[in-house]
């Protein structure tokens, strides 16, 4: 069985955007989609620099982690993305970096919350933070599913970010809306205490966001 030539590039390019976005360094992090239909995921090769990757390159798997096709292995962190497609039907793309903002949440156990209008527009929610888990089977995924909430994204304590979405593209776009918006809310928190918005408004924010932000898709 194989997968789709169009998942394997969209995970190839959500792999490049989040290296283009800073969000990773040479080949830490990873990104993946599934083909919920035929029950296959793709996902980066364990270990390979991200400017030395190509579509073929990408690794196919089963839902258990069964690798179907790919001359490389796949990213160790393969389980957790497993764990969440198992679990959140929903979910059509992980995306897994070490950015270095959100990382500094991370590594305090704190999570990010709806400070800004852009949170609330993005994540509709506080981000929240999984105390420290080991990586040991499905620690990590378990712990994400327990502590995810509303955001598109968590925080590992003293690790690093999971974001996900309906596509990779989805999931990438909240990684790297993640690390902006941690990036404001260090700088404003060294600058003083800033204040969540009222959960009313933060409602007010997602909901305009997600129903007329953006221009309308055109049918093919």
């Amino acid at each position: 069985m194989k997968v789709s030539e169009r998942l394997r590039r969209e995970v190839w390019e959500a792999n490049l955007g989040i290296f283009r976005a800073g969000l990773v360094t040479m080949h830490s992090g990873n990104a993946s989609g599934i083909d919920r239909k035929r029950g296959l995921v793709v996902i980066k090769p364990s270990g390979m620099d991200y400017d030395k990757l190509r579509p073929e390159d990408m690794v196919v798997t089963d839902i258990e982690g069964r690798k179907i096709s790919g001359r490389w292995n796949p990213s160790v962190d393969l389980p957790h993305h497993l764990y969440l497609y198992r679990h959140c039907p929903e979910i059509g793309g992980v995306i897994h970096t070490h950015s270095n903002y959100a990382t500094s949440f991370a590594l305090l156990g704190r999570p990010i919350p709806v400070y800004l209008t852009a949170i609330a527009d993005e994540f509709g929610a506080e981000i929240p933070c999984v105390p420290y888990t080991d990586n040991q089977g499905d620690h990590i995924g378990e712990g994400i599913l327990k502590y995810m909430g509303k955001a598109p994204a968590v925080l590992l304590a003293q690790h690093g970010a999971f974001t996900f979405g309906p596509t990779p593209r989805a999931a990438l776009k909240a990684a790297v809306m993640l690390e902006d918006v941690a990036k404001t809310c260090h700088l404003a928190l060294l600058l003083g205490k800033p204040k969540p918005l009222p959960e009313k408004e933060v409602r007010k924010w997602y909901d305009r966001y997600h129903t007329t932000y953006g221009q309308p898709v055109k049918k093919a």
